[in-house]
């Protein structure tokens, strides 16, 4: 999973959850793929309620948007992707409790990108960089617990786990029901 050219066809009206430490590629690969109405970004949302994408101490306040807007697109049949970190089972479950009382379907797209790599990009980064400590413990944290994603409640799971994987990837959006 996740290696070559791997088309990701996404269900409609569907919850996408990017899941990866920062400096992985998630905002990147959802700007690439994603109408900018679709993507709730947690950083947005900081941006919003805080002036500041930074501002960790309006996470909470940030959080309370996400899900709302989350539950509004979910209930008109909207795909939404979910960009933030993601990596914490209980952060999953709230969002994709969303998801069940809207009867919309949830696919988790997982990238998993090296260590280094995610440094890397995080320390060049001119807008917002994260401690190098965090963007640590977001990547074991992410490793220890997406083994168990098929039992969360994701229909379709996709795992990258190189910058060439992602970069090679292409998404299409399936026909059905939204």
């Amino acid at each position: 999973m996740g290696q070559g050219a791997v088309n990701l066809q996404l269900p409609a009206g569907a919850l996408i959850l990017l899941i990866g430490p920062s400096g992985s590629g998630k905002s990147t690969f959802a700007a690439r793929h994603f109408l900018p109405s679709e993507v709730l970004s947690s950083d947005a949302m900081r941006g919003m309620v805080a002036d500041d994408p930074n501002d960790q101490t309006a996470t909470e306040a940030a959080f309370e948007l996400l899900h709302a807007a989350l539950a509004l697109r979910l209930a008109r049949g909207r795909l939404t992707v979910v960009d933030a970190t993601n990596v914490e089972r209980w952060a999953r479950e709230r969002l994709l409790a969303v998801a069940r009382r809207h009867g919309r379907p949830a696919s988790a797209i997982v990238l998993d990108l090296p260590l280094e790599v995610c440094l890397e990009r995080n320390a060049a980064r001119r807008d917002r960089q994260v401690p190098a400590a965090a963007v640590r413990r977001q990547q074991a944290a992410m490793r220890a617990s997406v083994g168990g994603l098929e039992g969360e409640g994701f229909e379709l799971i996709w795992r990258f786990s190189s910058a060439e994987a992602v970069s090679g990837a292409t998404v299409e959006r399936t026909v059905g029901k939204a």
